[in-house]
């Protein structure tokens, strides 16, 4: 099996180094990088209400231009997931609130997250933030950004069969999404592909994002057989797909260019 393996270490004990390997010839590329976000203290913040149902915080003050490319957007609201919600948080660059307006600490996002509710895990949220700090745009699979990029890949036919084409049939008479739904179906034990990832891209549009640069799965436990990576695979539509484990506090990202067995006698 050939392929390509990224890895990067997120691990107190590392030189904070991110490195792209080929498995064919073992070479090494190193990036400085560091892993942990560091916390910078911001006299203006962005202001987020959690909301416990839904796992996701509603932005009700917004400021940054971090906003262009996280969060989803519903009946001109933004809302981000538990792990966009704590990632701004280690950065200093939202303030949290719950329903009575009182400030949601870092130690409590921490300890939900852990709890692997609102379709995440701590896992997954390091594989999260690890690529964030890199640079890329990370969205939950399956999930559109905004109703008018679900409404254009409609009309192109991309998302034909899926859950939200079903939900989007009516648009014209609707004009709120259920973001409720379609996180609460969310599962972290599925089949299925975790992110969207894209490449930085200065123009990138909530409206019309294009075609993630690839799909991450992230594998839980142990790396995926043959016949699971077939099954992953399929739900792509051809876009890539990368594998992640997380061992020990390192995010590890695998390829797989082709499979050849060997000609047996």
């Amino acid at each position: 099996m050939e392929g390509k393996v990224w890895g990067c270490s997120s691990s107190e004990n590392s030189d904070d180094e991110v490195y792209l390997q080929n498995a064919s010839d073992e070479e090494e590329l190193h990036f400085s990088s560091s892993s942990m976000p560091k916390l910078q203290f911001r006299h203006v913040k962005s202001k987020g209400s959690w909301n416990e149902e839904m796992g996701m915080a509603e932005v009700i003050e917004k400021n940054g231009k971090m906003w262009v490319t996280t969060g989803v957007v519903r009946s001109g609201k933004i809302y981000s997931s538990i792990e966009e919600t704590l990632y701004l948080m280690e950065l200093g660059a939202l303030h949290l609130l719950d329903n009575g307006d009182r400030s949601i600490s870092l130690i409590e996002m921490y300890v939900k997250v852990a709890s692997r509710k609102s379709g995440c895990c701590w896992e997954l949220f390091e594989v999260y933030r690890q690529l964030k700090s890199l640079g890329y745009i990370v969205g939950r699979h399956g999930v559109a950004w905004s109703l008018k990029s679900i409404k254009s890949s409609h009309k192109s036919g991309t998302l034909e069969g899926t859950e939200e084409s079903k939900q989007v049939e009516d648009m014209g008479t609707k004009v709120e999404l259920s973001i409720n739904k379609l996180f609460s179906e969310l599962q972290i034990n599925d089949l299925r592909p975790d992110f969207e990832v894209y490449l930085p891209n200065s123009r990138f549009r909530k409206s019309s994002p294009g075609d993630p640069s690839f799909l991450l799965y992230l594998s839980r436990g142990h790396p995926p057989s043959r016949a699971e990576i077939e099954a992953l695979e399929r739900q792509c539509g051809g876009i890539p797909l990368k594998i992640c484990l997380v061992t020990e506090g390192r995010v590890s990202f695998f390829s797989f260019d082709k499979v050849e067995l060997p000609v047996l006698p």
